[in-house]
């Protein structure tokens, strides 16, 4: 009998282990610390490189020139780098502070109250609700116009969208005014501009602007405006109305899944928050996926927490829920990878940035800023 059982335990070895090793590995996060910034004052704002704080800074000469590294062929001369420097700007009582790259390297430059405040000043155009921040791409910007009480009090709700797209001049021997064409939307019926900054991308391969209504006590969505030829702007596009503790806040545009230009919101719960996909094609609006487990702005809440790490395609970086830890996600294929997971001192707060593919800052709810850096 023992015989027996011992040969047919020899046969069925084999079998046995090409089974274990057919079976799928499942590889856990990698997971990088995030070191607090020695800063002399509490953070309460923070603003990521591609704002209009960040550029204005970073175009004031408050900064020195950014130049490449050295080489030792002496043909090779330090160039200086093109176009603004990428640059985290944030802020609170006493006083402010810039954080840029030299090399691999994070750099701390402080700045007074005063010019903190001239800074601030540039995201908010003449004519647009209090505190709400512009979006600008080129000659085409976007800002929500008309504060609005119509849904209750929540802060930062709009009547209008109202987009301005700079005309093309001829050259001529005079100084013209360059024509500017504005056109300002309405969300629809019983409907307001959530407190969201719009933002600018190219969908559908066209230009578009991308915006959060509210309806209702606890419903948004997300609207696409895109420019008709012939009717000029318009809402082209939106998706069903969808329920939450919040508005829908966008958390990224970009091809995450390879398939064409998409938008990630975060639809906020009482359980928590979701990530979702959207694809535009033509006047609709599709989702693509929906995962849970991720934390979004609140109610009221401006902070833009998410930030995109540039690639191909693009990784996303967004709060867990409880926002006590970040993901960076990869969204190749079209459902959430994580890559890295960065654990957090305190919660996530006033906002999350990227300097480049590798250092990510992130504001915390003590009123520290913390960095962490991460394998491109």
């Amino acid at each position: 009998m023992c015989d027996r059982r011992a040969a047919l335990a020899a046969l069925l070895a084999p079998t046995a282990l090409l089974a274990l090793v057919a079976l799928p590995v499942l590889a856990e996060p990698a997971s990088v610390s995030a070191e607090p910034i020695d800063l002399p004052f509490r953070v309460t704002a923070m603003r990521g490189p591609g704002s209009e704080v960040a550029l204005a800074v970073a175009t004031s000469g408050l900064l020195p020139v950014a130049r490449a590294g050295a080489s030792a062929d002496p043909k090779l001369a330090p160039k200086a780098v093109e176009g603004p420097r990428p640059v985290v700007v944030v802020w609170g009582e006493g006083g402010g502070a810039v954080i840029h790259l030299d090399g691999e390297s994070l750099r701390t430059t402080l700045v007074g109250a005063e010019a903190i405040e001239g800074f601030a000043a540039a995201e908010t155009p003449r004519g647009a609700v209090p505190g709400s921040r512009v979006a600008q791409d080129g000659p085409l910007s976007a800002y929500l116009t008309g504060p609005t009480r119509a849904l209750g009090d929540a802060p930062g709700q709009a009547a209008g969208l109202t987009i301005r797209e700079r005309q093309p001049i001829g050259v001529t021997a005079e100084p013209k005014a360059v024509p500017v064409a504005t056109r300002t939307l309405t969300p629809g019926s019983d409907q307001v501009f959530a407190g969201r900054a719009p933002r600018i991308a190219s969908l559908d391969g066209r230009p578009a602007v991308i915006a959060v209504t509210v309806q209702g006590a606890s419903e948004s969505s997300l609207v696409v405006a895109t420019k008709e030829k012939d009717a000029g702007w318009n809402l082209t596009a939106r998706t069903p109305p969808q329920a939450g503790t919040a508005p829908l806040s966008v958390a990224g545009i970009a091809t995450f899944s390879g398939a064409g230009s998409e938008v990630a919101t975060v639809r906020t719960t009482e359980g928590g928050g979701e990530l979702q996909l959207w694809r535009l094609a033509g006047s609709t609006l599709t989702q693509a996926g929906a995962w849970p487990g991720y934390a979004g702005p609140d109610a009221g809440e401006a902070a833009s927490l998410a930030a995109l790490l540039p690639g191909e395609p693009a990784s996303l970086v967004l709060p867990l829920a409880g926002r006590t830890a970040l993901a960076v996600l990869s969204l190749k294929g079209g459902a959430p990878a994580e890559r890295w997971r960065i654990p957090l001192p305190a919660p996530a707060a006033h906002g999350i940035a990227a300097l480049s593919p590798k250092k990510i800052l992130v504001g915390l709810a003590d009123g520290r800023l913390a960095a962490a850096t991460v394998a491109p």
